[in-house]
């Protein structure tokens, strides 16, 4: 690589990469039976998408403790991407989203696979529940086959069951904290969980570790890593509710549907006088919610000054990630790299 970094270049890498992979895994699927076809497409598509941040972070842990660039290593950083396209089947399954990057989630999707069957809306979601559980066991499979050798890979895998168990905590904290009294402190370990520590800090500490990275790196990788990770998952849930379909790809009433423990409305319920919260409580978790409400509830939250609110959260962690590159001991084209990558993940549209 060139020593500017070129993110789109990248990205284009491990697009490639799983692609071939999760194409090659499809073909088995269909050599066992071709009444499998439905299910080797959805896990054909499942990593089609994203700007491969998760890959970045492993990457950039691995060149910030002064490692080269390495076709064996950008497999290994893509294994992140697998894990987060296994999150987001589950994820979609839980929260029963339909939409996904403009097209039907893998559940919905599956619908047409089982048409005729007694209890064809459960099949399909058991079908999605074990795309999701298959490409978890990819994600592992692609990490240990991704050509590293066995004493590298050995460093960073008591992290992968780090990853797996606070990424599978932070889901059922979700489900737990569902439908309860809107609360941040709570929002915010969910946050945590859920999103910021698989998104950031565990990938960066990954590549960190298969390179040999001394602990006083691999703190100040945690100390950038988990703020920035927060700051990803509030700016998701700005986008969540403001953002527009067209944009997102995703439903905009989704998260107010779904009543889920998002930080924005944590904060909004907070601020809300109570004729606002008995407003706020009337709409939250009601299947039947259109547009109408949805305006409803942007403009309750808006008038809450809750957005704002949640932007000055993601400017602070921000400012504490990016502050904490200065002090580390790393190759300035990795400081540079992660200084953008912050900026990638938190100045998002969509």
């Amino acid at each position: 690589m060139s020593e500017r970094w070129d993110p789109v270049r990248f990205k284009g890498r491990v697009d490639t990469l799983l692609a071939d992979f999760l194409s090659r895994e499809a073909e088995e699927l269909l050599a066992i039976d071709a009444r499998l076809r439905p299910v080797a497409e959805q896990l054909r598509a499942a990593a089609g998408h994203g700007k491969r941040l998760r890959a970045a972070f492993c990457y950039w842990g691995w060149r910030a403790a002064g490692q080269p660039d390495n076709e064996a290593m950008v497999r290994a950083a893509a294994s992140m991407e697998l894990v987060h396209a296994a999150a987001v089947v589950h994820d979609d399954l839980i929260d029963d989203s339909p939409l996904r990057h403009h097209l039907p989630t893998a559940h919905i999707a599956l619908r047409a696979a089982v048409t005729g069957h007694p209890r064809a809306c459960a099949a399909a979601r058991s079908l999605a529940m074990l795309v999701g559980d298959h490409l978890m066991a990819l994600a592992g499979q692609l990490f240990a086959t991704s050509g590293l050798p066995a004493s590298y890979l050995a460093r960073a895998r008591p992290m992968w069951g780090e990853l797996a168990r606070e990424l599978i905590a932070g889901e059922c904290l979700e489900i737990l904290s569902t439908g309860t009294r809107p609360d941040p402190g709570v929002s915010l370990k969910v946050v945590r969980y859920k999103t910021a520590k698989y998104t950031v800090e565990q990938p960066l500490l990954i590549g960190g570790l298969l390179a040999g990275a001394a602990p006083e790196l691999r703190a100040g990788l945690s100390a950038y890593g988990l703020p920035l990770g927060e700051a990803f998952q509030l700016r998701d849930d700005l986008l969540g509710l403001f953002g527009e379909t067209d944009r997102t790809g995703k439903a905009g009433l989704d998260d107010i549907r779904g009543h889920r423990p998002t930080t924005l409305l944590a904060q909004a319920w907070q601020a809300a006088l109570p004729d606002q919260r008995e407003r706020l409580a009337v709409l939250l978790g009601r299947p039947d919610l259109g547009e109408a409400h949805l305006r409803e509830v942007r403009e309750l939250i808006r008038a809450l000054k809750a957005p704002e609110q949640v932007e000055d959260m993601i400017a602070s962690r921000m400012r504490e990630a990016v502050g904490c590159l200065g002090g580390l001991d790393m190759p300035g084209q990795a400081r540079r790299a992660l200084t953008e990558l912050a900026h990638l993940a938190t100045d998002r549209h969509h």
